[in-house]
């Protein structure tokens, strides 16, 4: 532990480029699936995100996706066309949408979902429970470091 200390750049660096490795193979399996589907990684995002919190509004996609609303809107637009997602109006406020999967978008994620799963899963399966424990823990503090 006392090596991290003294980290020098180069070091960081390294695990810079680590951290882009690893999300540019994690989600270039899928990329074969997301291609035919004419799907990009944007709407896979934000179908994982639907996935992840079905109902989930406009306004809580573009929080947890930190981009702008046009952004958004297109991707959303693509899905919708395509019969990926729904829109419903809350029962209280008609001004707020609450989006899903639909059946259809639903099986295109599932589809998409296993192919990425399976690397986690070799990966997972092949590293210790400290391993696994100690880089959940550090990708919870790098993602919730404020600079």
């Amino acid at each position: 532990m006392n090596e991290l200390l003294y980290l020098k750049d180069v070091h960081v660096k390294e695990f810079i480029e680590r951290l882009f490795v690893a999300y540019r193979e994690s989600f270039s399996d899928p990329k074969k699936t997301l291609d035919n589907l004419s799907l990009g990684t944007a709407h896979h995002k934000v179908m994982h995100l639907i996935s992840l919190y079905s109902g989930i509004t406009i306004s809580d996609l573009l929080k947890k996706l930190k981009i702008t609303k046009q952004s958004l809107n297109r991707v959303l637009k693509d899905l919708d066309n395509s019969k990926y997602i729904n829109f419903e109006k809350d029962h209280r406020d008609t001004r707020v949408k609450h989006i899903f999967l639909t059946d259809k978008g639903n099986e295109i994620y599932q589809k998409i979902f296993e192919i990425q799963k399976k690397r986690i899963y070799k990966v997972l399966l092949n590293s210790t429970s400290e391993e696994v424990a100690y880089f959940n823990k550090i990708l919870k503090k790098l993602i919730n470091e404020k600079i």
